[in-house]
């Protein structure tokens, strides 16, 4: 059951479309309001922060993609993007990459919109639960390399500090966490996404950031392996501490 979520605003040009999704979640107990482009969108921003936003990528005169630039240089509030069906993804790709947080495909169905909803506004509560936890403490061990939760150290087997940004150091802990575990790239975003100031969410380049920094030779990893149809797995045994 999520707790209290305040209001999300949808921003769609398309009125039919705008209204039949703001009945739907209110009907399912999410208060919503409605926007049509960049004024009433920042109007809604500069008042209470929304929980969550619901973006097109084509609104007439405003490119979704510049809104969500301009979102995620000032908030961090979460931003599931909608696009039509086209040939290629350049534009889903280029929307995680700039910080969205998930995507949906026009046309969708209004009870999958609902359940994308539902999964990311769980994630924003488990974000809030993870930073009210007591201090980090301990670390882990694996082919000679440690990792210091306290400190976010990473030193490799040489004992040479390896640095880390935050989006690596909470995929690598992902990993440290579930060692020799398929993981689905459903789970890397999530356990990347509860850590603050994390802009780019596509799971696959934040691996490749980290293969370059932990294998000896990324083109043919031994550390992050790649697990077909599921997603990725950290291959070598690792011990806590």
């Amino acid at each position: 059951m999520l707790a209290d979520i305040g209001h999300i605003v949808v921003v769609d040009d398309d009125p039919t479309l705008r209204q039949m999704v703001i009945k739907y979640l209110e009907e399912h107990n999410i208060p919503t309001r409605a926007a049509s482009n960049r004024s009433e969108l920042n109007h809604y921003l500069d008042g209470s922060q929304p929980s969550l936003i619901i973006l097109d990528l084509r609104l007439g005169q405003d490119d979704g993609l510049d809104l969500l630039r301009e979102i995620r240089s000032h908030s961090d509030v979460p931003v599931i993007i909608t696009t039509g069906h086209r040939p290629d993804e350049i534009d889903r790709i280029v929307g995680l990459e700039l910080g969205a947080d998930d995507y949906i495909i026009k046309p969708f169905s209004l009870r999958e919109l609902l359940a994308r909803v539902r999964a990311v506004l769980r994630r924003q509560e488990m974000g809030r639960a993870a930073r009210a936890r007591d201090p980090e403490r301990g670390g882990y061990r694996f082919s000679g390399w440690k990792l210091e939760r306290r400190s976010r150290k990473l030193t490799d087997p040489d004992e040479a500090p390896v640095p880390l940004s935050k989006g690596e150091y909470a995929l690598l802990l992902a990993f440290l966490e579930a060692p020799q575990r398929p993981l689905t790239r459903e789970h890397l975003l999530q356990a990347t996404r509860i850590h603050e100031d994390i802009f780019d969410r596509s799971i696959d380049v934040q691996v490749l950031r980290l293969r370059r920094k932990l294998e000896t030779d990324p083109s043919a990893p031994r550390v992050i392996q790649t697990e077909r149809g599921v997603g990725y797995v950290f291959a070598v045994p690792v011990d806590p501490f």
